[in-house]
């Protein structure tokens, strides 16, 4: 196993994200590395895609972002890490968390994965998305039905 220098954790505030984010703070103990949680807020004018033109809720992103802060402000000082640097981005999720993995320098992503089969996974999900565009180690913690 490398030795990891920053680690990015993805979190969506599911039941699940607690497991990613102890696995992540396992790796980043034993490596004395560095950590970063991210939450991303979808942008949700790619949300919809239908034929209508809804009028946007140009605020309601900037909303959802600040409440996101909150809640990852909340997680970490209930987990204990409340010195972990938090950030919260709007736009699409594997592209956000990747961008993030390149600007904090992380050597590793970890990110939950619901293990999907078939036509869920040529479907796309973001941790599949993440895997194939980050340029550096990513761990996929099996989370869910069959995982935690």
């Amino acid at each position: 196993m490398a030795d990891y220098k920053h680690i990015l954790v993805a979190v969506d505030f599911s039941s699940e994200s607690r497991v990613v984010v102890n696995k992540a703070l396992e790796i980043a103990r034993r490596n004395k590395a560095g950590l970063t949680l991210i939450h991303v807020v979808e942008y949700t004018g790619a949300v919809y895609a239908g034929d209508i033109p809804l009028p946007e809720d140009l605020e309601l992103d900037q909303r959802l972002a600040d409440q996101a802060k909150g809640q990852l402000k909340a997680m970490t000082e209930e987990l204990g890490i409340p010195d972990a640097a938090q950030v919260v981005e709007i736009g699409v999720p594997k592209r956000e968390i990747v961008r993030m993995a390149v600007e904090r320098k992380a050597d590793l992503i970890v990110i939950g994965s619901h293990g999907r089969h078939g036509l869920q996974l040529l479907l796309g999900s973001t941790a599949n998305g993440v895997l194939h565009l980050s340029e550096c180690d990513v761990l996929a913690v099996r989370v869910g039905k069959n995982g935690a």
